[in-house]
């Protein structure tokens, strides 16, 4: 491996760096995307029983929203719980936004050495064939050691930018996969707690109660 490096150059130093850079930021997308802290296993329907049984204190609220975007999420529609279903909707939309946008991040640094990656390895294939032609210039067409170096490094570089290109662009589109896929989820929860803090379903519920009760239980009339 020592040897391929030293082949290429000085062309390398770059393609090396974005080779770390993605490396390092494939490895903390993967920490920071693990399901278990995006979608907490059972949270949703555990904010939905907190929601029926009106246990909505500010103190549950907020320890709701630092456990993870899904908890972010949840407690946005909480904290509109009173108004009407249209602002919570926007409300969860809006702060949807905001976590779609923390999990991508870093996202288009990925996408931005995928797509310079190749074009490092051809700057590196161009740097190699002048190499070689200067040394015909030189040397003439008899030097068969110039022309090796001039091609192996040429050959190297570009070999080298697709190597960093190809696995960043990979992981690219499956992060990107991912977060949609979460995201979805996401609003899956949000709707199903809206249901049950919509002011008109716990009126029903309500009204469905007292009508389920006995004749005897109700308050005498006049």
């Amino acid at each position: 491996m020592l040897e391929l490096v030293k082949a290429g150059g000085w062309p390398m130093i770059p393609l090396l760096m974005l080779s770390a850079a993605g490396l390092a930021i494939i490895v903390e997308r993967f920490w920071a995307l693990r399901r278990g802290a995006v979608l907490p296993p059972g949270l949703g329907a555990e904010v939905r029983a907190w929601a029926a049984r009106g246990r909505l204190d500010p103190a549950h609220i907020d320890s709701l929203r630092s456990t993870s975007p899904l908890g972010a999420l949840l407690a946005a529609a909480l904290d509109t719980r009173n108004r009407p279903r249209e602002e919570i909707r926007e409300r969860v939309e809006d702060v949807g936004r905001h976590i779609a946008h923390r999990m991508e991040r870093y996202l288009s640094a990925l996408g931005t050495i995928a797509a310079a990656g190749p074009l490092l390895g051809l700057f590196g294939t161009v740097v190699g064939m002048i190499q070689m032609f200067l040394g015909v210039m030189d040397y003439g067409v008899g030097d068969v050691n110039q022309l090796a170096g001039g091609i192996g490094k040429a050959l190297v570089c570009a070999a080298t930018g697709m190597i960093v290109a190809v696995p960043a662009l990979m992981f690219h589109r499956h992060f990107r996969a991912r977060i949609d896929g979460y995201i979805v989820q996401m609003e899956h929860e949000a709707i199903a707690l809206m249901d049950v803090i919509d002011p008109r379903n716990r009126r029903a519920a309500a009204g469905g109660a007292a009508s389920a009760l006995p004749e005897d239980a109700l308050p005498a009339q006049g």
